[in-house]
């Protein structure tokens, strides 16, 4: 792979063609902030709290750098007003599904977040999508997954799969923002599963 030369934040950055702006940013030590991010599965972009501005041929605009490749070129800001701004609602909109999410609640402080902006909809689930992906592309068991859509979305455990599969890995409930994933499987096992 050829190599790249990026601005990030006025560093000059290396970075390999291919790689996404997050993973030039974190290999030169820029930290950007992701809830629904794993160097182990496939950019999803779903949380947007990894926003940033680049401008490339003269033209500034707002991507999600986790699944924006980066350029040779590229000149990436990842604070600003304007971006500290977006996370801060975005981070005050998730607050109303997880108010309890200790992650956020790091979040809400850094970026001034009001954790009681919004009314509560505590579903606990923030959509992230961690558990889903890790289950399908790194286990390949497919024991949980996204039903419904829209605001009606959510995460649910397929109980045939989940009772012979869950058990003994578990290795998705760590990667969870919120702990939601491990009060669904628990549900999901308390109705579902037959009793050993």
């Amino acid at each position: 792979m050829s190599e790249i030369i990026l601005k990030i934040d006025g560093k000059e950055v290396r970075a390999e063609e291919g790689m996404t702006v997050l993973e030039a940013a974190r290999s030169a030590g820029i930290e950007i902030p992701t809830l629904c991010h794993h160097d182990k599965l496939e950019p999803f972009g779903a949380c947007r709290l990894c926003i940033v501005e680049v401008q490339e041929r003269g033209r500034k605009k707002l991507v999600v750098a986790c699944v924006f490749l980066a350029a040779d070129g590229l000149v990436v800001t990842t604070r600003s007003e304007k971006i500290d701004r977006i996370r801060k609602m975005i981070i005050e909109l998730l607050l109303a599904h997880a108010p309890d999410s200790f992650k956020l609640r790091q979040l809400a402080e850094e970026y001034g977040a009001d954790r009681n902006r919004f009314e509560k909809e505590a579903s606990f689930c923030i959509h992230c999508g961690l558990c889903v992906r890790y289950c399908a592309e790194v286990k390949q068991k497919y024991a949980v997954g996204f039903i419904d859509r829209g605001i009606r979305k959510e995460i649910s455990f397929i109980p045939e799969i989940a009772a012979k599969e869950c058990p003994d890995c578990k290795e998705c409930f760590p990667l969870c923002p919120t702990s939601y994933l491990q009060a669904a499987f628990v549900l999901t096992e308390s109705l579902a599963f037959p009793s050993s």
